[in-house]
């Protein structure tokens, strides 16, 4: 008998296929339109613009301009009644706040803000976090930095406390105004992206040299992450639980007060510590204003090129930034579990226990750190640079020395690729940026991308800009592709992710100031090392979000594919990164935006460009070169995070199928 086999009916593509295959099939045909144009306007434009840099009838020169204003307000700043009854007074309070929270940090004593720290932590965190914290404070001590830190504690304080308001406040407006939310979300993601370079010149414009510019450049800088946080957790607020209080007869208020903000209470913690955290790096950045502190320490140190004292004021910045973040997020983790017993109580011997210590401490006369009780690291550390410089730099069989690859580098890769940018014609640079942000975004963000581009042109600095641009593109490149491989590997082996997760933490809290020692004691000053610290302080993120985005991958997907008999490679590379492409974006993302943040403060060993105009100018009080840089630097980053952030298409390719 022979067997008939009725051939199964034709699958019908589910809606989601569908979506799928249309989004993929306009993104396609539109990155056909899109090539075909730019080659088309490539032809055009040499035809018709030819080729060089931008020219100078393009150009303004705005020293003139900039140099008046700066004069009028030096001559103003004691008569004028902006000065008298607004800015003054706000100057006044930035100064009488920092220094009354130093003067009561003094009063208490090395003892009695160690163990503040200590028992604050150990109510907060546990234990651990406690001992922590004091093995911290006194390895301050230790290493001779007693002062430097409480200035740097004293400044932050203030600062913090004021960015939390401040962005507390917008986040509320945003929170509850959709035309509030609509309005500053632009204004965030733009302040998101800028390097922190950027706001010193502002306030030093109006404020000065000295404490208060450096503190409102750190408020201005640490408050929009807590502004998005908080308009994040109010409108994400559960809408059953809204309902449910309005159904009582609650007033707008007693909802805010009894619903909205204790269901925001983990989102306005993330943004407490997030602020802390940028608050940190910022008060380090601005000792170049006079900050003072530990930032000054590090800033004078690699003037110098003094590795040794650098170090010895780097390492507390990291204890602290250590500590703030592991105390905060712990606070946040807690939030929602039940209370312990009786935690007034412990509250309040903890705080009779500090005052204790301190009382202790003041009737023994030993408020300051015991001289006897400090370390000097700056001669090994020295002698060790030294040992490095003589062995290391050069002349090591087979691999070379770190003065050998920083050379080499910056001859195979950072000079051709800067020389290349600057062969390019101007209108060429512009319409490749444009192509770029088109491809991945909207008309939208295509324009944006290609005006700051071209403002940058506008003020002059062109070729100092494109300058810049090859030391991100260089860096951006190395960061990716360790980044990735590493992601990649810490998503596919559990022991390397957690072998990698301590690491990764640390490097996320040290502020960008930091990763300048290491990399002038291998590399010497010059762009190479730059590079250098730019990679090791954006590798972080990019292996953290491709490890989120590769391990998110629907694991269906991956059983099916090994149902059909991949290989390990294949479901790499034609299931998982494919379905990670989002989360790639991001990194992408990411790593260029704070890749651009230390390339610009590379100018302070050696980097050149953009970031020395920027430093120069704040050195030698040239303030018309410094802003122009600091204007060219907002524009660049600017640009570069609108052609790296991709947009939503749904809407589109549905109109499009």
């Amino acid at each position: 008998m022979t067997a008939t086999v009725t051939p199964a009916p034709p699958r019908r593509a589910s809606a989601p296929d569908t979506a799928s295959g249309a989004l993929r099939a306009f993104v396609c045909h539109r990155g056909r339109l899109i090539g075909a144009g730019t080659v088309a306007a490539l032809v055009l434009g040499s035809l018709l613009l030819g080729g060089g840099s931008w020219p100078a009838s393009l150009a303004v020169d705005p020293s003139g301009p900039l140099d008046r204003t700066s004069d009028w307000i030096i001559d103003n700043r004691d008569g004028h009644p902006l000065f008298l009854y607004f800015l003054g007074h706000v100057s006044n309070v930035v100064v009488v706040s920092v220094r009354a929270v130093y003067l009561v940090l003094l009063a208490l004593g090395w003892a009695g803000v160690t163990a503040a720290a200590g028992l604050v932590a150990w109510r907060v965190a546990g234990l651990r976090l406690a001992l922590t914290s004091v093995a911290a404070f006194a390895a301050c001590g230790l290493l001779g930095m007693w002062v430097p830190t409480l200035q740097t504690l004293a400044l932050m304080l203030v600062a913090v406390a004021a960015s939390v308001l401040l962005g507390g406040l917008l986040g509320l407006a945003a929170g509850l105004s959709d035309r509030m939310h609509r309005i500053l979300r632009p204004v965030l993601d733009t302040m998101q992206v800028l390097p922190a370079f950027a706001y010193l010149l502002p306030v030093v414009l109006v404020f000065g040299i000295g404490v208060p510019a450096a503190v409102l450049a750190t408020v201005v800088y640490a408050a929009p992450p807590m502004a998005r946080l908080t308009a994040l957790g109010l409108r994400g607020a559960d809408a059953g639980v809204m309902e449910a209080v309005a159904s009582l007869g609650a007033t707008g208020r007693q909802r805010l007060l009894t619903a909205r903000l204790p269901l925001a209470r983990k989102e306005l913690l993330l943004g407490v510590n997030q602020s802390i955290m940028m608050a940190l790096g910022m008060a380090v950045i601005a000792s170049v204003i006079g900050a003072g502190g530990l930032g000054d320490r590090v800033y004078q140190a690699l003037a110098a090129v003094d590795v040794g004292a650098a170090l010895a004021a780097g390492v507390p910045i990291v204890l602290l930034a250590v500590v703030l973040d592991r105390v905060t997020a712990a606070a946040g983790e807690r939030i929602g579990a039940a209370p312990a017993r009786r935690a007034g109580l412990r509250w309040a011997v903890a705080l009779g226990s500090t005052a204790a210590v301190a009382v202790a401490g003041r009737l023994s006369g030993r408020l300051s750190w015991p001289d006897k009780w400090t370390a000097d690291i700056a001669p090994s550390v020295n002698g060790a640079v030294d040992w490095m410089t003589a062995h290391l730099y050069s002349g090591v069989p087979l691999v070379g020395g770190t003065a050998d690859w920083a050379a080499r580098f910056t001859t195979w890769v950072l000079n051709p690729l800067r020389d290349s940018l600057q062969w390019l014609p101007w209108w060429a640079v512009l319409l490749a940026v444009g192509a770029l942000a088109l491809l991945i975004g909207t008309w939208r963000t295509a324009a944006t991308a290609v005006l700051a581009m071209a403002a940058i042109g506008v003020l002059g600095v062109w070729d100092p800009a494109l300058d810049t641009l090859s030391q991100v593109l260089a860096a951006v490149a190395v960061t990716l592709v360790l980044g990735v491989a590493l992601g990649v590997a810490a998503a596919r082996s559990t022991r390397l992710g957690r072998v990698l997760r301590p690491v990764l933490d640390v490097f996320q809290t040290m502020p960008q100031f930091v990763y300048l020692i290491p990399v002038v004691a291998l590399f010497g000053v010059g762009r190479a090392p730059a590079v250098a610290a730019a990679v090791v302080y954006a590798l972080p993120a990019v292996v953290r979000i491709t490890t989120q985005g590769v391990r998110a991958v629907d694991p269906a997907a991956l059983e099916s594919s090994h149902s059909l008999g991949a290989t390990g490679r294949q479901q790499l590379f034609q299931v998982q990164l494919p379905l990670a492409r989002p989360a790639l974006l991001l990194a992408v993302n990411q790593g260029v935006v704070l890749v651009l943040a230390v390339v610009v403060i590379g100018g302070l060993v050696g980097g050149g460009a953009l970031g020395y105009d920027a430093v120069f100018g704040l050195a030698q009080g040239d303030l018309a070169t410094g802003l122009v840089a600091g204007a060219a630097i907002v524009c660049l980053g600017l640009a570069l995070d609108r052609v790296t952030q991709p947009t939503e298409r749904r809407e589109l390719a549905g109109k499009g199928a």
